[in-house]
């Protein structure tokens, strides 16, 4: 403590932390949680599921997103390459959103 004497429990303050490394072994996300909430391991799996499918199908998943539903392709990939990629198809919402079954 800022006074010199012994440390207790109640100047102690934690964090919990969760971080997810890609095999590339770069940081693909870090979750923090305060020390008065509790982490929620369904978020962290669906966050885990959600990088393993970009790895593999380079798709993006949206706001609540749970394995199974459509996702999202990114607008890094044109019209174009959407159709080859997709032949069964895709929705087109916006110019900006397009969705599609997820990947298997």
């Amino acid at each position: 403590n800022a006074s010199g004497g012994k440390r207790t429990a109640a100047d102690n303050a934690t964090i919990r932390s969760v971080f997810m490394i890609g095999p590339d072994k770069k940081v693909k996300a870090m979750l923090v949680y305060p020390m008065s909430a509790g982490r929620n391991f369904d978020e962290v799996l669906r966050l885990l599921d959600s990088l393993q499918l970009n790895a593999k199908h380079a798709v993006a998943t949206p706001v609540n997103w749970k394995p199974g539903q459509d996702v999202i392709i990114p607008t890094s990939v044109s019209d174009e390459e959407a159709k080859k990629k997709y032949p069964q198809g895709f929705k087109t919402h916006k110019p900006y959103l397009r969705t599609v079954a997820q990947p298997k």
